[in-house]
């Protein structure tokens, strides 16, 4: 199992500076003890760490090896610490680090849908609902509305960040330090910019955490893979819409002619994972008494997959659209005259006709049309007006597919203004974020 061999250390040196603070430690044993522990953390780094008999997990290894480095000071690094609020600690500032890491990766994948949307945002498709062709939609729109639901993860993910870096460390094993430790002083050394846990008890209890990250993790896994059953569908012979970059599929062992969208199928997959994590961890901590117990162990297995699990499938999924090949030629042709029914009631409201009227004369179009064995754009205006006389020569301007996602032109529409005005706000926005302390810069 993967352990925060790093944020082991990065704790314990901010926690011998806070007993040197309060006395417990002297200036120079305070360095020696930090000094030692960097030296711990780069034979960890190194591969060069060596785990002897009787180190019963990364802590008291870490305290052992540390010993051996630096003598008998290292003994007082414990000083008025548990395991139960090191590795609460430890577990914090390993996970802020990684969240703050997949944040910049649903930023990439946010960037390449906006790009796309904004040149491509001429190409037409139909938009389907109960997956049957439904009316005429963008391209750009599409990518837009994965996009959207991909924003709010990320605002799930911005919310999360400060109760994960809320600082546990100073709790000991459950009633607090006897040695006035600063907890403030700790949580500003570590980055805690939730600040401190606000009762010991519930500090070495809480793994709200890792539940909320994994709530984080599975609905963006559910959204994500939402977003690749639309692509491996639009890929797909019948539909033809989209091709995978040969990076991201794979042929058949004995039909020549397949190429299978694999990083999209293992995407929709990992969404199922995410979801038995999810059920996995309510259930370890559900029967758990206060305050500390070792079940809450087997939280972690789950947290390293998860956190793995959703950043590999953010990079995964980015690869695949800023690679993946549309066929425009395949999306209009997928457009048919019966999409426009909407917009054939939508031409009589124009004339004063209620709505509810003019859903059933358009649906007497289609069933003439239909008898006739001919589609709408087929029947005459003569043919229209014997089912209405509002009819006029001007409803063939109806019978355009472009002109059908222009008129739909509100705030989140269809029509090229509205989607640009949609990747304008989504960069606007990921500017802003991009500008806070919870997003990292450098990723």
């Amino acid at each position: 199992m993967r352990l925060p061999r790093g944020s082991s250390a990065q704790g314990s040196k901010a926690y011998a500076r806070a007993l040197a603070k309060c006395g417990i430690l002297t200036a120079e044993e305070s360095e020696t003890i930090v000094g030692g522990l960097d030296k711990v953390a780069s034979e960890w780094q190194a591969g060069q760490f060596v785990i002897k008999q009787g180190d019963e997990d990364i802590h008291t290894a870490n305290e052992r090896r540390l010993t051996e480095l630096i003598g008998g000071v290292g003994g007082k690094l414990h000083t008025g610490r548990s395991r139960n609020d090191q590795v609460a600690t430890d577990t914090r500032l390993w996970l802020y680090a990684q969240l703050l890491e997949i944040r910049a990766s649903l930023h990439q994948l946010l960037e390449v849908s906006c790009s796309r949307s904004e040149a491509e945002v001429h190409v037409l498709m139909p938009g389907f609902t109960h997956l049957q062709p439904a009316m005429t939609v963008r391209w750009g729109h599409w990518m837009m509305c994965h996009a959207a639901a991909l924003q709010r993860d990320d605002q799930r993910l911005r919310d999360l960040l400060p109760r994960v870096a809320t600082l546990p460390l100073g709790s000991g094993a459950l009633a607090g330090n006897p040695f006035l430790v600063d907890r403030q002083f700790l949580a500003k050394e570590l980055g805690m910019v939730g600040g401190v846990c606000p009762n010991s008890m519930d500090a070495v209890a809480d793994r709200d955490y890792v539940l909320e990250t994994c709530f984080f993790a599975t609905t963006a896994m559910v959204h994500l893979s939402r977003w690749a059953e639309d692509l491996i569908i639009y890929s797909s012979g019948q539909f033809g819409f989209v091709q995978c970059s040969d990076a991201y599929a794979t042929g058949s062992s004995l039909m020549p002619q397949k190429k299978n969208p694999d990083a999209l199928e293992l995407i929709r997959g990992k969404a199922g994972r995410m979801q038995g994590h999810m059920a996995g961890l309510l259930a370890v901590v559900k029967g758990t008494p206060t305050t500390y117990n070792k079940d809450l162990q087997e939280c972690w297995p789950m947290m390293y997959d998860l956190v793995d699990s959703v950043h590999d499938t953010l990079r995964i999924a980015t690869g695949v659209l800023s690679t993946i090949k549309i066929r425009e030629d395949r999306m209009l042709k997928g457009l048919s005259p019966d999409m426009l029914a909407t917009d054939l009631a939508e031409y009589l409201v124009r004339k004063g006709v209620p709505f509810r009227e003019t859903h059933h004369i358009s649906g007497a179009a289609v069933k003439m049309a239909e008898g006739r064995g001919c589609t709408l754009f087929d029947l005459s205006v003569a043919d229209l007006q014997s089912i209405n006389p509002l009819f006029g020569d001007d409803v063939t301007q109806v019978w355009d597919y472009n002109r059908s996602a222009e008129m739909r032109d509100t705030e989140g529409g269809v029509s090229t203004r509205s989607v640009l005005e949609q990747v304008a706000k989504m960069r606007a926005y990921m500017k802003e974020e991009q500008a806070t302390p919870l997003f990292k810069k450098d990723a």
